[in-house]
Order: C-alpha cells, then sequence, then structure tokens
C-alpha cells in the first residue's frame, strides 16, 4: 500500500529505512489513471485505512458509462449551471434544452450505476433573471428518479436577534439592480430511485433551543439532538485570494458535502462503499470523503489544471 510521496510517486508505507543516513523511502511512479489510496498514521505500527481516490481526467459520460450496474451507493455532484460563467474547457452558454438534454444523458449513467438505496445530491443554483432553472432541472430527471428532499443552501443571512439587533453572516455576490436581490442561496436536491431511501437524520443532527423540547417529546429519548432541516446554513470560508484558494468560478464547500454523506448514512458503518462526483472540478467532494472515511471515491473532471488542484489539495491534507 502507499502513500503520497513527492509529486509522481508513490511511497510505500511502512517499509523502513535503510540503515545508510541518506537513504530514501522506495518509491513506485504512480499510475496515469491517478488511483491511489492514502492512509493516516493511528500509531507507530498501525495505519488505518482511509479513502481510495480514483480520479479521472475524463468526460463523465464516457466514465460512467465504463463503471457497473448499480456500483455506486452516493453521488454528490454539482454541474455547470449554464449561467454563463466562464469556465476554462466547457462553454457554459449552452441553448435551454440542449442544456437540459445534456443533463438527462449523464443523469441516465448516474441512475443506471445508483444502487437501488443510494442517494444522489444535485447542487444547483439559478440566477435572479432566470429563477427556473433548478425547477426545470428536476422536471427533466422525473423519469429517472424521485425528488425525496429539497435542501435550501443558504450562502447568507440576516437575523434580527431579541434586541432588534441586525447581524448578518455569511458572503454573497451582491447585484446591482432596481429589479432583483441579492441571490444568497443555491439548491441541494436529493434523488433517489424510489423515494423511500431511509437517512441518517440525527448524523447531522443540531441542538434544541429551548430545552423543554428534549423531555417533551418521546422520540428525543432524552437526547438534546434534534433534525437539522432542509434549510443549512454553510457559508464560504473567507479567502485573500481566489486564484490560490478557490481556483474555480463556481464550487460548493467541503461541509456541504459532508453533511450530505453524513445524512446518507455512516461511511464508516460500511453503508457507503463507493462515493462519485462526476464534475469534480478542484475535489471538493473528495476531500469530504476523505474526511468522512469513505471507502472509495470515484471523480470525473475535463479540465487538467482543476484535476491537478484536486490532487494537491487531497495530498496537502495528509501533511
Amino acid at each position: 500500500m502507499y502513500t503520497l510521496g513527492k509529486p509522481g510517486y508513490a511511497v510505500a508505507a511502512g517499509v523502513p529505512p535503510a540503515s545508510s543516513s541518506n537513504s530514501q523511502p522506495t518509491r513506485l511512479p504512480l499510475q496515469t489513471a491517478a488511483i491511489f489510496c492514502l492512509y493516516e498514521l493511528v500509531n507507530s505500527a498501525t495505519f488505518h485505512f482511509v479513502t481510495k481516490f480514483d480520479l479521472r481526467h475524463e468526460d463523465c459520460i464516457d466514465g460512467m458509462a465504463r463503471l457497473g450496474d448499480e456500483s455506486v451507493d452516493l453521488v454528490v455532484t454539482s454541474p455547470p449551471y449554464n449561467l454563463g460563467i466562464t469556465y476554462r474547457k466547457y462553454s457554459d452558454r449552452q441553448d435551454r434544452q440542449s442544456y437540459l438534454r445534456w443533463c438527462h444523458e449523464w443523469a441516465e449513467q448516474v441512475r443506471r450505476i445508483l444502487k437501488p438505496t443510494g442517494s444522489f445530491f444535485l447542487n444547483i443554483g439559478a440566477a435572479p433573471s432566470n429563477p427556473m432553472l433548478p425547477h426545470e432541472m428536476v422536471i427533466e430527471l422525473r423519469d429517472l428518479f424521485v425528488l425525496q428532499n429539497t435542501i435550501h443552501w443558504i450562502k447568507s443571512i440576516a437575523i434580527e436577534d431579541r434586541e432588534a439587533e441586525v447581524r448578518s453572516y455569511g458572503h454573497f455576490k451582491p447585484i446591482s439592480s432596481k429589479r432583483f436581490v441579492n441571490d444568497c442561496h443555491e439548491y441541494v436536491f436529493h434523488f433517489t430511485k424510489t423515494g423511500r431511501v431511509e437517512l441518517d437524520r440525527l448524523s447531522v443532527g443540531v441542538p434544541y433551543q429551548d430545552k423543554s423540547n428534549i423531555a417533551r417529546w418521546s422520540h428525543t429519548r432524552g437526547s438534546d439532538l434534534r433534525c437539522r432541516g432542509n434549510t443549512w446554513f454553510i457559508p464560504y470560508q473567507t479567502i485573500q485570494s481566489r486564484a490560490k484558494e478557490r481556483p474555480h468560478p463556481a464550487t460548493f464547500p467541503v461541509q456541504l458535502a459532508e453533511l450530505c454523506i453524513k445524512l446518507h448514512g455512516p461511511a464508516g458503518a460500511g453503508r457507503i462503499q463507493t462515493m462519485l462526483d462526476p464534475f469534480l472540478s478542484i475535489g471538493n467532494s473528495a476531500v469530504a470523503a476523505q474526511r468522512c472515511s469513505v471507502k472509495r471515491f470515484i471523480g470525473f473532471e475535463i479540465d487538467e489544471s482543476y484535476l491537478t488542484e484536486a490532487k494537491r489539495r487531497l495530498a496537502l491534507r495528509k501533511q
């Protein structure tokens, strides 16, 4: 088994160095398919398996076509929104029907490879001048999936407290308009094949504000934890340089993917053997899979520079 060493090499885990003071660990070239494993040191003698990554520089439709039927437990992804965002290797300005047909094409592959007990979390946003796109996407996919849950990812919010003081939290892209308000949220659609997939709601639970509810409701079983609901406030982290810290024009936070993983079921308990992101971008879903100890992660990305950044970020997390 191997961990990441210098770029382009895998270092054999657990191989003791030779007695020579200038000896180096055993290194083997990485396969061009970018299949590698990451481990974390539990103690001086034991390595704990974390995640096996299969990251491919490939169109997702072609790549998914080579995956086995019902071989994936969880899909978390965010495709291009067709809102004119500037990508390096993709035109985000298709006509609406062509875009929806393309989404149906890759979603057909997602349905084929998703297990009957699997979940498909689809993050998609809109523009104030084009608010129907997310809903049209749901309608386009209704012959493939059941919409089991609709989650609202809140990126920024203003709250008036009990002292009538207004506080703002999070980040948003301001809009200069006399017609539209700032757009501070996106959708996360939870699709399944049957609409009956059980979830681990309390794995992403939150404490009760009114603690008397703990004793009032029998289903709490004395625990100060309730279902988070379908509004998830997840602000972007503050960054100083987009080019260095978030070199992609549209990507969701790692925490968003983490909540999807935990909600579907604890990866550590074995429910999530394989997770897929057809639109990997810079790898936030892969980082989330690593944090949650998903056994295997598959990602496709057509832009080699984004794929390189994803691999770099995964390697940095192990240093």
